[in-house]
């Protein structure tokens, strides 16, 4: 998620690497969805309006979290409708991942630099709170329960800075999530049922193992002879969803999870991720990327029942971050590289609306007046 680079991309990068060395030995760290058969094409691409387009006859407020490159640092920002509001003064590095809206107030979740070391925030109407006491770490998930602030993320400074999985409730540390000396673990996403609290992530033995945790108790959910991760949970009645990655020996396959059981969405021919998920009823969207058989070329794409929607057409790298579905209209946030830099934007029923021409765009929700 960089210079309007996104948050998870260092990570990312790492997990490439791991799958990379999969096909000789089992060890990968990225997912690589397939799309399914005859997957519809990308859309006829469509005039986007002007960048902070406010038009929203639809009766909702839509609210995208993310940063923008000032031509030295990234800010940390959140787009209303279009409209930027920056939650940092630019003088040092700074990324919003996660957004949540609860009446009137806007609370985001993310990070400043300080010097060479991430400092975990969170933001409520745009005033700073900072988390794990200075040290080096960041918030990558924010949740709201009346007027408790709940944030999922990574703790560099525990152990030799090895990544450490943490979730903070009003600053403290909720659950005292066991740290591992020689590997790493980490949080990508909260979501709060009822007095319970659900986090999901990745946590390392041998390789990465996707995993969630309720109340601090740890659900694997694959076994750890393939690295994997995962990337969002939503809960819904008695289910519990989760979306992320799998490596299969060779690339990632992007997939979800329902009560452990899991949903392959890709064939496991191309690399692939899936980063968010969302459920309505009985359909599961999902928002991700997949290679288009460059290695280097991603394209945005969200999954609904399984079947792929292409964002973008797969000629620049691009990939699609979090999703967000109401009344039938799908809102998805992500990038869309142009050379050097990341178009930050959200699409909603397929239609490109740009935030920033430099820039990263991490999480979408959408609120109703």
């Amino acid at each position: 998620m960089k210079c309007g680079v996104m948050p998870k991309l260092n990570f990312l990068l790492l997990l490439c690497v791991f799958i990379g060395a999969c096909s000789r030995d089992p060890s990968s760290t990225t997912s690589t969805p397939s799309v399914t058969p005859n997957a519809p094409p990308a859309p006829t691409p469509i005039p986007l309006p002007p960048i902070g387009d406010t038009s929203n006859p639809t009766g909702v407020d839509v609210y995208v979290a993310g940063s923008e490159y000032n031509g030295s640092v990234s800010v940390a920002k959140y787009w209303k409708n279009g409209q930027a509001v920056a939650l940092t003064d630019g003088t040092k590095n700074a990324v919003a991942n996660s957004i949540v809206v609860v009446d009137s107030d806007v609370y985001v979740a993310g990070y400043e630099t300080d010097i060479s070391i991430k400092i975990a925030k969170y933001w409520k109407n745009g005033q700073a709170f900072t988390l794990a006491d200075g040290r080096s770490a960041q918030g990558n998930s924010i949740a709201v329960r009346g007027s408790d602030v709940y944030v999922a993320g990574t703790d560099y400074s525990i152990v030799n800075s090895t990544p450490a999985a943490k979730c903070w409730k009003n600053g403290q540390d909720l659950f005292n999530l066991p740290v591992m000396t020689r590997t790493f673990s980490l949080l990508n996403s909260i979501v709060l049922v009822d007095s319970e609290v659900y986090v999901a992530g990745g946590e390392m033995g041998y390789l990465i193992a996707a995993t969630y945790w309720k109340n601090g108790q740890a659900v694997p959910l694959t076994d750890g002879t393939k690295s994997a991760e995962a990337s969002s949970i939503v809960v819904t009645g008695s289910d519990t969803y989760v979306a992320g990655y799998e490596g299969n020996g060779s690339v990632s396959v992007a997939k979800y999870w329902k009560n452990g059981e899991a949903v392959s969405l890709t064939d496991g021919t191309k690399y692939a991720y899936a980063f968010s998920i969302a459920v309505i009823d009985s359909d599961v969207y999902v928002a991700g990327a997949e290679d288009n058989g460059s290695l280097s070329l991603f394209t945005a794409k969200f999954w609904k029942n399984g079947e792929a929607v292409a964002l973008t057409d797969g000629t620049k790298d691009a990939r699609a971050n979090s999703i967000a579905v109401i009344d039938g209209d799908v809102y998805v946030a992500g990038v869309e590289r142009n050379g050097s830099v990341s178009i930050a934007k959200y699409w909603k029923n397929g239609r490109a609306i740009t935030l920033t021409n430099n820039g990263s765009a991490n999480e979408i929700v959408v609120v109703k007046r």
